[in-house]
């Protein structure tokens, strides 16, 4: 587990040593054990290592035997073991026992197609001297992060915004759709970021460079695509089969670990295969807030007491003012998702006694744990319902002039009963809007004018949501909801969450859910076999029955909420008011202060709810201070920010 950076000159002029150490030191928490620099010619390569296999042997940037290849690399191969003993005996020389020196010598035998061979979490720079081509690739679902610039003399890359950043030549200009993506759903997704210059390559995808071209290819997707005659109790059994193999690769460490721990479903089937495998008692990890409403920590308790493990848990009054500046330095663009909160209390916590934790992550997007795969499905079969009662009363004689009335009363009820019934009509705008945030009437209302105007042919949020459901062209609806998760919920929120909070802390975090085979296999699954009426993950309660305890395999999802309206209205009000009212306040550049300076008036008067809305705002405005400066050019001591 690594933090990576680089730069490749397309002038063939010296890669600066000193720019790729400044690089590596911006996401020096990333790796805080090990540093490597490889610098020649136009090319730099710089890493930052977390240790966790091969401690003695995995220095990083590793070679091939006449140093013609040369990798940094951050994740893990679980199946690296297998794929070492195949290069050996087909010649290759291996120095080390690290999963990194075997993904240089799989790219000597097979070239990009190396890829399709790998089943882990990674992110990786490849440089290959003799075709002066340069490699970058990410995993398949978007485990592990990588950013890239590309100017008009080189591209940078790194893991983290804030090691591009380190290239003064990276222009720092805002990119307006990504602001709109943001308010929209909570976080910008690939290939967006907030900076017009840098992009995140996306899962499933690798880059290559050379001969002064670019190409972004995909090399793996998901298809939701059901086989034929599969019973549900073959699937069980295949389900079972691979849970377990995926927490048993994951086990793989040199270093002690152990797992988060929530009470829900997918953290306590994680941490009742991990007692099983190992035979002794796990270390698990449970956060909660003097707020019981929030968080699930007699159930955490309970699994615990159950598989007899060493449990650490934490009940926080975090200090507000303090952590959320801290959150906007690590995540290096904003980020809404308030759940990040928890997620790094916890991570800090669970680095007191271990390197590497498992989690449960993943479960939802595979097995359809969400509400709204049981809410948007019913719009469409109420909408359905309405037509047709309609239509039967028309058969029956009733004209349109008596129908309408009962239309104008619905309407009378209120603008959100009509736009509802609207919406059974269409589940697709059903489940945009019960996973998007600022509506588009309300970011009208928030934007000054010429902002609007230079976005309104530029599409949003929600339009993208409903672009990617399309993608998955033919499917059922439920199938489409998946695919869309998968593409911008799962790695832009989710995974983003777990990997900047964890490695915020110099901590590991795998998530066996996301093996790639269990996604293959979940998606190929008929739609049903997940979500039924209100019943969710019925084939994975089936598959886990003998592992949890009952009273947390029937109860229905709760999640970790934070009672961001309370910290709004209380512990951030008086920042918040200070900082985005500020004659001085960078979000007056892009929105209406009055309407701003309304929703802090109706929060904090209890006349409605608009806790993460503000939230978004005050990210932002944290954000925008500190990123847009431009880099100091004294500054070699690889800051975050100046």
């Amino acid at each position: 587990m690594c933090g990576i950076a680089g730069r490749v000159n397309f002038n063939s002029e010296p890669v600066s040593a000193a720019l790729v150490e400044a690089m590596c030191n911006a996401i020096a928490h990333r790796g805080p054990d090990d540093y490597g620099v490889y610098a020649k010619g136009p090319v730099g390569l710089g890493n930052r290592r977390l240790s966790i296999i091969d401690l003695a042997g995995g220095h990083q940037p590793i070679g091939n035997e006449d140093g013609t290849v040369w990798i940094v690399f951050n994740g893990e191969i679980y199946n690296f073991p297998e794929l070492r003993d195949d290069l050996l005996k087909r010649g290759h020389q291996l120095k080390s026992h690290s999963d990194t020196e075997v993904v240089v010598h799989l790219y000597e035998e097979y070239g990009v197609d190396c890829l399709s061979r790998l089943n882990g979490m990674f992110a990786f720079a490849l440089w290959d001297e003799r075709k002066q081509q340069l490699f970058l690739a990410r995993d398949r679902v978007g485990k592990k992060p990588l950013m890239y610039a590309l100017t008009q003399n080189a591209i940078s890359f790194g893991s983290e915004i804030s090691a591009v950043l380190q290239d003064a030549s990276v222009p720092r200009e805002i990119d307006l759709q990504a602001l709109d993506l943001y308010l929209t759903l909570l976080y910008v997704p690939g290939p967006w970021t907030m900076f017009k210059a840098i992009r995140k390559l996306q899962p499933g995808h690798y880059l290559l460079w050379r001969n002064g071209q670019t190409r972004v290819e995909r090399y793996w997707d998901v298809s939701f695509t059901p086989r034929a005659n599969v019973s549900e109790a073959d699937a069980v059994a295949d389900i079972r089969e691979l849970l377990e193999d995926s927490v048993r690769r994951r086990l793989m460490s040199e270093v002690p670990l152990g797992a988060f721990l929530s009470g829900g479903l997918d953290s306590s089937t994680v941490v009742a295969l991990m007692t099983r495998l190992t035979g002794g008692p796990v270390k698990t990890f449970s956060i909660g807030f003097d707020d019981d409403a929030y968080g699930e920590l007699p159930y955490a308790r309970e699994v615990a007491q159950t598989y007899n493990t060493e449990h650490h848990e934490l009940r926080v009054q975090p200090d507000m003012v303090d952590v959320l500046p801290r959150l906007v330095r690590h995540y290096g663009e904003p980020y809404g998702d308030h759940s990040a909160v928890a997620t790094y209390y916890v991570s800090q916590l669970a680095r007191q006694f271990v390197k590497v934790v498992l989690s449960g992550d993943g479960g939802d997007e595979v097995f359809g744990g969400y509400p709204w795969y049981v809410e948007a499905p019913r719009h469409g079969e109420l909408g359905r319902a309405y037509v047709r009662a309609g239509a039967q009363a028309m058969r029956a004689g009733w004209q349109l002039r008596q129908l309408r009335p009962m239309l104008g009363a619905i309407k009378g009820a209120g603008l959100g009963l009509w736009t509802t019934v609207q919406g059974w009509q269409h589940p697709p705008r059903a489940f945009e809007r019960l996973t998007t945030y600022y509506t588009p009437d309300e970011r009208r209302q928030l934007y000054r004018p010429e902002v609007y105007a230079a976005l309104s042919a530029s599409g949003n949020g929600g339009s993208l949501v409903r672009s990617v459901m399309h993608r998955q062209n033919g499917g059922q609806f439920m199938n489409q909801m998946f695919y869309a998760d998968h593409h911008l919920y799962l790695p832009d929120d989710i995974l983003v969450k777990v990997d900047i909070a964890s490695m915020a802390n110099s901590l590991e975090a795998r998530c066996p859910f996301l093996d790639y085979r269990l996604v293959e296999l979940a998606a190929s699954l008929p739609p049903e076999m997940k979500v039924q009426g209100t019943a969710t993950k019925r084939i994975l309660r089936r598959a886990v029955a003998d592992l949890v305890p009952e009273s947390v395999l029937n109860r229905p999802k709760v999640g970790f909420g934070l009672p961001i309206d309370r910290w709004m209205r209380e512990d951030l009000y008086t920042m918040a008011r200070d900082l985005l009212l500020d004659g001085r306040a960078r979000i007056a550049e892009y929105f209406d202060g009055a309407h701003v300076e309304t929703l802090l008036t109706e929060h904090k008067n209890g006349q409605n709810r608009h806790g993460s809305r503000l939230w978004l705002l005050l990210f932002f405005e944290l954000w925008s201070r500190t990123a847009l400066a431009p880099v100091a050019a004294s500054d070699q001591q690889g800051h975050v920010f100046p």
